[in-house]
Formats: structure tokens, C-alpha cells, sequence
């Protein structure tokens, strides 16, 4: 049991199977959500991202997960700290869900994906970590159309990814009509590359997209975190520096 550092929540994890990262954070925060309705988390792992999206919003949140023992830690943090009533943790392919829910059934979607194509790296060994890490559940293509196929005409899907595969990304949502609305790169540091994307679309919109501020993660010869990072970590901050100028549905 993890202490999450905002507004005592509590996370179940393990490090044998399956620990939240920075990215899942910076997800949650991120993530353009409505205030009532209905969200999802696609490859939800142990719940970390809906957790946290529930001190932001007062809608309904739905996670899916394909890996039962996961999906499990993921309902018990959900009980522990007393969020049954509002959030509500599915074990399944993400793949199979446009055909049990319909079409059309979530105000936004957040999805963070595994990051590697299968046949590139190691994934031998641990299953749930090479799943967390490797498409061998679901793939970037698969993903997307999911994304489209359940969240509302001018609704929101947030990704957080690898910049190498940017392109791909943009690709993919052009192919199922996902117009990128907020792209913001991650950096470890002010002169290193980004090593992470935080990606919102918005269904059916128009284009045009705000390519926000870069995102710095430490600082200081101590490898500090920033004023930033520490203010998300800590509750201090509910969302991720976009100043409240979010474009409303698809305009």
C-alpha cells in the first residue's frame, strides 16, 4: 500500500508486477475531463490514473484492464479508499468494448499505452510487466480506433506516449477523425530531449492545435524536482499548467 501525496489516497502495487510512473501522473493531470458524466481509462493497470481523475471530477470513471491480477489490485484500491460508488474497475480487451457499451458512451477518455511495438526490446520473463511495456494486449492502431469508436462527438481522448512515435500517433488519429487540440512534450531536463508526450484530441474537431510550454521534470545539479512537478505530486495543483484555456467540444 502506496501513499499517492494527495488528498490521502492510497494505492495498492507491486513492484513484481505492476508500479504506477511518472507518466501516469502526468496523465491524470493532463487529461481534459468534464465536471459530470462519464470517463474512461483504457489499460487502467492498477487503477492509478482513475484515482487520481477523481479528485478532479465528479463524474462516473471506468477503468479496463486485461490482466486479471491487475484489474484486482485495482478494485481493492478503489475499496480502500472508499471510491466504489464512483469508480468501477472492468477486466477486459479494451478491444471488445465498443460492442458491449456502443458507440458514443464516454464524455473523455485517458489511455496510456504500452510504448514498445512487439519485436522491439527484451519482453521475455515477467508477463505483466512486458504487457504494461510491449503491444502484446493491444497495439497504437487498436488503441485509437477504440478511443474513437466510444468517446463522444466533440469529446476529448488524452494520451500520454513515447515522442519517438509521434508521428505515428498523429497518424493514427487522423485515421479515426481525432483532431489534436493540446500536445505538451516532457522533458528530464531543460537541455535533454523529451522523453514523453502528453497528447488531447478531441472527436470530430477542428483543426488546430496548441503546442504548450515544455514541461521540465528536475532541476539543479541535485536533480530537484520542479516547483511544478512538486506542486502535482502534492495535491497543490489539480491540473497540469494549461492555464483553464481548453477549447470546449470540437470547436
Amino acid at each position: 500500500m502506496d501513499d499517492l501525496l494527495t488528498q490521502e489516497l492510497k494505492i495498492i502495487q507491486s513492484s513484481e508486477v505492476f508500479s504506477f510512473s511518472l507518466d501516469a501522473v502526468l496523465l491524470a493531470r493532463f487529461a481534459g475531463v468534464p465536471p459530470r458524466g462519464r470517463v474512461l481509462d483504457l489499460c487502467t493497470g492498477n487503477g492509478v490514473v482513475p484515482l487520481l481523475l477523481s479528485t478532479r471530477t465528479g463524474a462516473r470513471i471506468e477503468g479496463i484492464e486485461i490482466q486479471p491480477r491487475l484489474a484486482d489490485m485495482a478494485r481493492r484500491s478503489v475499496a480502500c479508499n472508499g471510491l466504489e460508488d464512483r469508480i468501477y474497475i472492468i477486466e477486459g480487451n479494451l478491444k471488445e468494448l465498443p460492442a458491449l457499451h456502443g458507440s458514443d458512451a464516454y464524455d473523455a477518455i485517458t489511455v496510456n499505452p504500452p510504448y514498445k511495438p512487439v519485436g522491439t526490446g527484451e519482453h521475455k520473463g515477467n508477463l505483466h510487466q512486458a504487457m504494461a511495456r510491449h503491444e502484446l494486449g493491444c497495439t497504437l492502431e487498436e488503441v485509437t480506433a477504440a478511443c474513437a469508436r466510444l468517446v463522444k462527438p466533440g469529446g476529448r481522448v488524452s494520451m500520454v506516449h513515447r515522442p519517438s512515435r509521434l508521428a505515428e500517433i498523429l497518424g493514427a488519429m487522423s485515421r479515426y477523425r481525432l483532431e489534436p487540440k493540446r500536445i505538451r512534450f516532457v522533458h528530464s531536463r531543460v537541455n535533454a530531449e523529451a522523453n514523453m508526450v502528453l497528447i488531447e484530441a478531441s472527436l470530430g474537431g477542428k483543426p488546430e492545435v496548441r503546442l504548450l510550454p515544455p514541461l521540465i521534470v528536475y532541476e539543479g545539479e541535485d536533480r530537484q524536482y520542479t516547483q511544478e512537478l512538486l506542486d502535482i505530486f502534492y495535491g497543490r495543483k489539480a491540473e497540469l499548467g494549461d492555464e483553464g484555456q481548453r477549447e470546449e467540444g470540437g470547436e
